[in-house]
């Protein structure tokens, strides 16, 4: 039987694949289009020259999705191999150029004499739209990040005290920034209409917010330069932001309504701090399946919540934050882990006592995020759901 690795270089228009045998020989290298008929000939093409193919990619979604699911529908290995990994790779191969063809080939030599890539294997359908919807997720708050940003800056040039006093996260300061933006017209309004026009638009405590808005108008009187067309820009953008509030709800809705039909989602959020939205970002991550972690550990590594040597010489003992794991993973047990202190008394009790031996405060989350990957294998692992210590009870 002869065994030959193919490595796949992916790009958005085109993949460069490298084919090499079991001594590194090279047996094809192809540049092809990204469409379905060139890559069908190139797995054709491959699979002549060989019995048995070992495919490698340094890419696990977008341009490379077609290729993947193409490769993974005919029953073909895939590794996973990080564009990071190929690039440090590298330089251990002879030539100081970079091509496709050559990061091809040593994708596939990579994948010829490594044993810890990841395997690919087919996502689930319900883990897919997860992961979109996460992803979408991300940019529409990213997006309300920036525009908020940009109407603080806005309102600041016309109407500093006021942008002090607002958190523009909230809705009711923007339903405000809607429809009053200077200290002008705000005074002319008054805290009694304010206050009505305010309710009227169902605003959450909207005597409290007028208040606030004609104290700090009646603290500038002065007009600045271009204050009308800067108002107008600071009601379209507190629009704007309004938008991305709804179009962020609507998102969640559809993440909870998709996290509620996954096999494992009952047990990821009986834990304490875990939610629809860290859940969902936590199966879009993991891809729903505990066959790639066969250890609690391994899960731990991969979140980066496991401290990872850094010994030499007479040094030992020397444990630094790792460089290579998954952030959005890391974000779900840490952001997780600092919701449980409130919520939970066996965190919280946890938490207080890594603060009692020294720790810093973003290391005692930190302790309690890697506690809780334990917990949460180990629930996938049994298909339980969680529950607090019963409490010891003592006989006379």
């Amino acid at each position: 039987m002869t065994a030959i690795w193919a490595g796949i270089d992916a790009g958005k228009t085109h993949h460069h694949c490298v084919v090499i045998d079991g001594t590194g020989k090279r047996l094809l290298s192809r540049r092809v289009a990204n469409e379905e008929t060139e890559l069908l000939q190139l797995l054709a093409d491959v699979l002549d020259l060989g019995d048995e193919v070992t495919w490698g990619i340094d890419l696990a979604d977008g341009g490379a999705a077609l290729v993947i699911a193409i490769l993974l529908n005919h029953g073909q290995p895939l590794l996973y191999i990080p564009g990071r990994t190929v690039n440090r790779a590298s330089e251990g191969y002879r030539g100081d150029g970079k091509t496709d063809a050559k990061d091809a080939a040593v994708i596939a030599d990579q994948a010829r004499i490594r044993r810890d890539l990841a395997p690919l294997r087919p996502t689930d359908e319900l883990v897919a739209e997860l992961k979109i919807l996460t992803r979408r997720r991300r940019d529409l708050s990213d997006d309300r990040t920036r525009t908020i940003n940009r109407l603080r800056g806005h309102l600041t040039e016309i109407f500093p005290g006021l942008e002090r006093e607002l958190d523009l996260t909230n809705v009711g300061p923007l339903v405000l920034l809607s429809g009053y933006q200077t200290p002008a017209a705000i005074r002319r309004a008054g805290t009694r209409r304010l206050t009505t026009w305010l309710r009227n638009r169902k605003v959450v405590r909207p005597d409290q917010l007028a208040a606030k808005a004609v104290q700090a108008a009646e603290s500038q009187h002065t007009a600045l330069p271009a204050e009308r067309m800067t108002a107008q820009v600071v009601h379209s953008i507190a629009k704007e932001v309004m938008a991305l509030n709804d179009k962020i709800a609507e998102t969640d809705k559809l993440i909870e309504g998709r996290f509620r039909q996954h096999r494992h989602a009952e047990v990821i959020a009986s834990m304490p701090g875990i939610g629809p939205l860290l859940g969902a970002e936590f199966l879009a991550a993991t891809g729903g399946d505990l066959n790639a972690f066969d250890s609690a550990d391994r899960l731990a590594g991969f979140a980066g919540v496991a401290p990872v040597a850094r010994d030499s010489g007479k040094v030992s003992g020397n444990l630094h934050r790792p460089t290579r794991y998954n952030r959005r993973v890391q974000r779900v047990f840490y952001t997780s882990a600092l919701i449980s202190i409130r919520c939970c008394d066996e965190s919280r009790r946890f938490y207080d006592r890594k603060r009692a031996e020294g720790k810093r405060h973003s290391q005692a989350v930190m302790a309690l995020a890697r506690r809780r990957v334990n917990v949460l294998w180990a629930l996938l692992r049994d298909g339980r759901c969680y529950q607090a210590a019963p409490p010891v009870t003592h006989t006379a």
